[in-house]
């Protein structure tokens, strides 16, 4: 479409009759560059631009954003002293944040979220002006020292997040009313939709506190967090992914399941596992175990604490001290006159393994028949988050990584990735995620070590080894490490989220920092490379992950209780007890409920308890020397012999299905 000199946007968009109101509606052009325009921008020569609908991402962004400062004009029409920070548009939403005197409460969001819809359907305009000097921007921004800050910024700025600067210009936004009268204004680069009628579905979600612009030796400003889409439909149909998401949410279930808890006598981001989280713990990691022994790994241990000096031969103390947790100085020793007779000692917390696997690589000589030499650890690691980022399993300050370092010869680099990426994806899928794609993460040339020959061999054999996947590739530059590029897995859960898990690192520089070495076919020292590999990035978040996948509803051979026995009165008990003393023997976890509560009390609870398997007996079934099933769907299979029950419960059990039972999946299991 193109876009005559000396006319808007708007109207050529008018003129070729494209949609001005709806889900297709255009709210903004894509001008050559790739820029996106108001469509009250007016070029001073013929361009060709592309209309962007308010259905695409880049049309939800725009009015999202839009409606960060209709929320930020109801804010101060409410509270005429808030002063105004930043609000950009973010995945399925926006924030803004505000220095208020007092933090928000639910009523105040109730009463901002009533405001903002009065704006909104006022029919605004926005207004984009173009300011002169910083001089002139400072004076119209006097009251506001947070935006007189950005000013000075101009392009020297992260305009990912703020949108208020950029492109080494500055302009404001004004709030025309239907009378022609400037109602508001914000400091902003822009685009908007024409006007507030262009948003017509906002829900305002929650408040939460954070310091201005991410730094915690900044003020603490009270951030409002909402959500806006191009219809009420699209809102809706969001709404209630956001409640399915509250319901999985795995710190909710890990107390209703009694699976874990973060003590506060402990510390923050220290979770403790009850019995039951402890079983899905031993499941997960006993088969990680097994397939790993089936792999070739070799198992290592390594201790929880070290001297300052394997850190600082690794770099991690140059590149990472600020993720360690504080040095415990200890083995000094004073004489007694307190002068010093043997120096102490700074040791640290393990923040990862592989210096440690480095050591026993080292430990002796190595011969090229003994590579690739893959070592495996379940080892525990210490991470300082900073408090406002520690987020239940997801994100801990102590953690078991499943953590894998291969020494291989560089003729066996491109083969050993290929082949690892494949073993990762499997046992990925063997747990229940299907839906991948991979992310490179390339150098960051602000932040490396090593030489751009290593790191571009590095690149490229992750990269080769990734496109034979045959799964998509997204780019992260300078999203590496400091010593090498990485893979990581990226896989979809049940609601569509993503989440990172699996990373491939291949590393030229700490095995030349530890001089490792192995004898070479023709009797020369030659140098491994190194790759890093963790499987769950940490058993903790594997476990939130996955919680929250089956909304606490484990498959049967991960569940705590893998089968609950439930009689319909106290003289079936002892049938039970038969039926249960068989599967124990199959190797299956089982209880029986014999307390007093009634039969359909004691579906409901374990049913809220999500056990897979309710086998419940009655007076029929003890005739029989059958059971019926009850599943968590509330469907149900009646008089099943129990030789065939336990057949086909051992069966479902030990091959790790990862569905739910139900009377359909199930009944192919009878004999």
């Amino acid at each position: 479409m193109k876009v005559p000199a000396g006319t808007t946007a708007g109207a050529a968009v008018a003129e070729a009759g494209l949609p001005s109101k709806g889900p297709e509606a255009v709210v903004v052009v894509r001008d050559a560059e790739g820029a996106l325009r108001d469509l009250d921008w007016a070029p001073e020569s013929d361009a060709e631009v592309e209309a962007v609908a308010a259905e695409t991402e880049d049309g939800r962004s725009v009015i999202r954003h839009s409606a960060a400062h209709v929320l930020a004009q109801a804010v101060q029409d409410l509270f005429p002293d808030a002063k105004l920070g930043i609000g950009p548009p973010v995945k399925d939403g926006f924030y803004y944040d505000f220095d208020v005197e007092k933090p928000f409460t639910p009523e105040d969001l109730q009463a901002l979220e009533k405001r903002v819809k009065q704006i909104l359907k006022s029919g605004q305009k926005f207004s984009r002006r173009l300011v002169e000097s910083t001089d002139e921007a400072k004076r119209e921004l006097a009251d506001e020292p947070y935006k007189l800050e950005l000013v000075d910024l101009k392009s020297d700025v992260d305009t990912s997040e703020v949108m208020e600067v950029g492109g080494g210009e500055l302009t404001v936004y004004d709030n025309i009313d239907r009378h022609g009268e400037r109602v508001w204004g914000d400091l902003c680069r822009g685009p908007h939709v024409p006007h507030t009628r262009f948003i017509p579905a906002v829900k305002l979600t929650r408040v939460a506190a954070a310091y201005w612009r991410g730094d915690q030796n900044n003020q603490q400003l009270q951030r409002v967090y909402g959500t806006a889409w191009e219809s009420k439909e699209k809102l809706d149909e969001h709404l209630e992914w956001l409640a399915e998401a509250e319901r999985r949410d795995h710190r909710r279930l890990g107390a209703e399941l009694d699976l874990f808890s973060f003590p506060d006598e402990i510390g923050s981001g220290l979770p403790v596992f009850h019995p039951r989280g402890g079983i899905i713990r031993r499941e997960l990691e006993d088969y990680s175990r097994k397939r790993h022994e089936e792999a070739g790994y070799e198992f290592v241990n390594s201790p929880h604490i070290t001297k300052d000096a394997l850190f600082k031969t690794s770099g991690h103390l140059d590149w990472y001290q600020d993720g360690m947790f504080p040095a415990m100085h200890l083995d000094e020793e004073r004489d007694a006159e307190g002068e010093v007779r043997k120096p102490g000692v700074d040791y640290y917390l393990k923040p990862m393994n592989c210096p440690f696997h480095n050591l026993i690589f080292r430990s002796r000589g190595r011969s090229y028949r003994e590579l690739p030499l893959r070592m495996f650890e379940f080892g525990s690691v210490y991470r300082y988050e900073k408090s406002g980022v520690v987020h239940g399993l997801t994100r801990v300050r102590g953690m078991t990584q499943d953590d894998a370092h291969i020494y291989v010869m560089p003729e066996q680099l491109q083969d050993e990735l290929k082949s690892l990426l494949g073993f990762v994806l499997d046992l990925l899928r063997d747990y229940g995620l299907d839906d991948f794609y991979l992310e490179l993460s390339t150098r960051n040339d602000e932040k490396y070590v090593g030489d751009d020959e290593s790191w571009d061999v590095a690149t490229e054999a992750l990269r080769s080894a990734a496109e034979e996947s045959g799964l998509e590739l997204v780019p992260d530059p300078g999203g590496a490490a400091f010593y090498g590029p990485k893979i990581s897995v990226q896989a979809r859960d049940a609601l569509g989220r993503t989440w990172q898990m699996s990373t491939i690192q291949v590393d030229y520089h700490l095995p030349e920092r530890f001089d490792l070495e192995y004898t070479g076919p023709d009797g020369s020292k030659q140098r491994p490379i190194k790759i890093h590999r963790a499987l769950f990035g940490s058993i903790e978040r594997f476990f939130g992950v996955l919680t929250e996948h089956y909304a606490g509803a484990f498959p049967a051979w991960l569940s705590p209780v893998q089968v609950m026995g439930i009689p319909i009165a106290d003289e079936h008990v002892e049938h039970l007890r038969g039926v249960a003393a068989a599967l124990r023997a199959e190797g299956l976890r089982v209880d029986i409920d014999t307390s007093d509560d009634r039969m359909q009390k004691k579906i409901r609870n374990h049913t809220t308890q999500k056990v897979p398997f309710l086998l419940l007996a009655g007076g029929k079934d003890v005739e029989a020397g059958a059971v019926s099933f009850r599943f968590r769907d509330g469907s149900q299979i009646n008089g099943v012999p129990v030789d065939d029950a336990v057949r086909a419960l051992a069966d479902w059990v030990q091959r790790r299905e990862n569905a739910s039972p139900n009377a359909e999946n199930f009944a192919v299991e009878k004999a």
